[in-house]
């Protein structure tokens, strides 16, 4: 499941632009990489003041960092064009200037990666990985508004 751990520094986002930044990303992602929609999951986090410096010194000007970690097989123009493409709309939905979103994607091999308490499968063999998620955690996931199969 591709992680987006989305940190803001001298900005306050609301709950619909955290709502929007969210389905951007995983709109980007699903549409780069082709990968289920329902595997890309984003966190939020906010600096507090005086915790965000540029060069040794504090940085008063709102920006947004994107950190993405994402199963390794990719090449860069997948990488890139979904960067570019949430990149893009995050500045949209934050209301900051394109310098001010910084977006980093890290790649990271499948067998080093546990989710829904396995392994996660190489890109393309997510089919039979996703069959086997216990109806449990469907029906969970499904009361939260996610679709799984």
């Amino acid at each position: 499941m591709p992680t987006y751990t989305v940190t803001t520094a001298n900005l306050s986002l609301s709950a619909a632009q955290k709502g929007q930044i969210a389905e951007a990303i995983t709109a980007a992602h699903h549409a780069a990489t082709g990968a289920p929609a329902f595997f890309a999951q984003v966190i939020f986090r906010a600096l507090e003041n005086g915790e965000h410096f540029i060069g040794g010194k504090p940085n008063a000007h709102p920006h947004v960092f994107v950190h993405g970690m994402i199963r390794s097989g990719r090449g860069i123009d997948v990488k890139q064009k979904l960067m570019g493409e949430a990149a893009d709309k995050v500045r949209a939905s934050a209301g900051v200037g394109a310098e001010d979103v910084w977006f980093y994607i890290q790649d990271i091999d499948a067998p080093q990666m546990i989710e829904f308490g396995r392994f996660l499968p190489e890109p393309g063999a997510e089919d039979a990985w996703r069959k086997a998620i216990t109806p449990e955690k469907q029906s969970q996931l499904g009361k939260a508004g996610v679709r799984v199969l």
